[in-house]
C-alpha cells in the first residue's frame, strides 16, 4: 500500500518537481492547500522557494493544523520549508512554526549568495533518512540564510563559509536545506526513504 502524502501548498514551493520525486520513491502524492487532507495523510511535505516572512503569512491557515499533526506523523521539510520549521528568521518580522526551536540568519559576506550549486554532507549522526547515503556524498542547494538550531537535532552539515545544518530531526518532523529533488540519484534516495519512514 503507498502511502499518501501531502505537498504543502502554500503558492511557494516547489510542487512539481516534489511531487515528481515522491511518486518515483513510491508514494501517492497529493498537493493540497486543504486541512483535511493534511489530517488524513500518513506523511506530510513542506516545501518552499522564497522569502520566510512571505511564506509564514501564506501558511497561516494552515499553521495549527501543521503543528498539531507533526506530533503525529513524520513531515519532511525542504529549502525554505527547513526554515520555516525554526522560530523566526532575521527574513523578515514573521515568527516560524517553532516546531524546532532556533532562529535562521544569513549567510556571512565573505561568501557568494545566495549559495547555489552541489556541496557535500558530512553526517554526524545516524538517521533513516540516510540509509545508503554517505558522508561526502552531493546534494544540490539554493539558499541565503541558513538555520541556527538551539537543539541538538542536526543530523548532517555541509560547509559554505560557515558550518550549515543541512538535515535536521527532531521527533517525527526531518528537513533538509537542499532540495532533493533535484539531487539526482542520492535526492530519491532520500525521498525513498522518507516513503519507507511514512510507511511504518
Amino acid at each position: 500500500m503507498k502511502p499518501q502524502i501531502a505537498i504543502v501548498d502554500y503558492g511557494m514551493g516547489n510542487l512539481r518537481s516534489a511531487y515528481r520525486g515522491l511518486e518515483r520513491g513510491g508514494a501517492k502524492p497529493v498537493i493540497t492547500d486543504k486541512k483535511e487532507d493534511l489530517e488524513a495523510s500518513d506523511a506530510i511535505v513542506l516545501p518552499g522557494v522564497g522569502a520566510f516572512e512571505d511564506a509564514m503569512a501564506n501558511l497561516y491557515p494552515l499553521r495549527e493544523v501543521i503543528i498539531k499533526e507533526a506530533e503525529k506523523k513524520p513531515m519532511l521539510g525542504i529549502c525554505l520549508g527547513l526554515q520555516l520549521l525554526f522560530t523566526c528568521s532575521e527574513e523578515g518580522e514573521g515568527r516560524g512554526l517553532d516546531l524546532i526551536k532556533g532562529r535562521v540568519v544569513r549567510l556571512p559576506r565573505n561568501v557568494k549568495i545566495p549559495h547555489m550549486g552541489w556541496n557535500s554532507l558530512e553526517i554526524k549522526r545516524d538517521s533513516r533518512l540516510l540509509a545508503g547515503i554517505k558522508s561526502g556524498d552531493y546534494f544540490y542547494f539554493v539558499h541565503s540564510y541558513y538555520a541556527q538550531p538551539e537543539e541538538e537535532v542536526t543530523v548532517a552539515t555541509t560547509s559554505y563559509g560557515v558550518e550549515i545544518p543541512a538535515i535536521v530531526e527532531k521527533g517525527n518532523v526531518f528537513a533538509t536545506q537542499f532540495h532533493p529533488e533535484k539531487s539526482g540519484k542520492l535526492g530519491l534516495k532520500l525521498l525513498k526513504n522518507f516513503v519507507g519512514i511514512a510507511s511504518e
